[in-house]
């Protein structure tokens, strides 16, 4: 299931800085910003800076550091955006609808009266991901979590 990485992939280039996003959160190990096909309202992908293509690639030390983000981060999306709730999601491979081939965790907000949009399948406006990724750095600010 392993494959060899990519360093072209869409998120190696965002987290170089050569293709724009939605940031929402960085350390010197991960970085979070917004998906731009999200599923609900603040879906937001959190990606580790090693090169890793999925959860069998990755050192258990840096699987559990990005971990650690992601439940940092997830009570804090859910309480700015008024969610009911959050799901994890994480794909590896093609065939279980991995699309981008470096490691990360969907963190999705949910409301029981909102329906999941489809995985990869609605672009975002992007002033509509603009604006929720300014109240989610505003608020992780606020909590000492900045730096996005």
């Amino acid at each position: 299931m392993m494959s060899a990485y990519d360093p072209n992939n869409i998120f190696a280039k965002i987290l170089r800085g050569e293709i724009p996003s939605h940031k929402i959160y960085e350390d010197a190990r991960t970085l979070a910003f917004l998906d731009i096909m999200p599923r609900s309202p603040g879906h937001t992908l959190v990606v580790p800076k090693v090169e890793a293509t999925n959860l069998l690639d990755i050192a258990l030390d840096d699987l559990t550091y990005l971990m650690s983000v992601v439940r940092k981060l997830a009570p804090e999306i859910v309480a700015t955006l008024g969610a009911e709730g959050f799901m994890l999601q994480q794909f590896n491979g093609a065939g279980a609808g991995q699309t981008v081939f470096h490691l990360h965790m969907h963190i999705v907000p949910r409301w029981a009266s909102l329906p999941l949009k489809p995985h990869a399948g609605q672009m975002e406006d992007p002033q509509v991901l603009a604006e929720t990724a300014e109240k989610l750095r505003a608020a992780l600010a606020a909590k000492g979590m900045g730096n996005g």
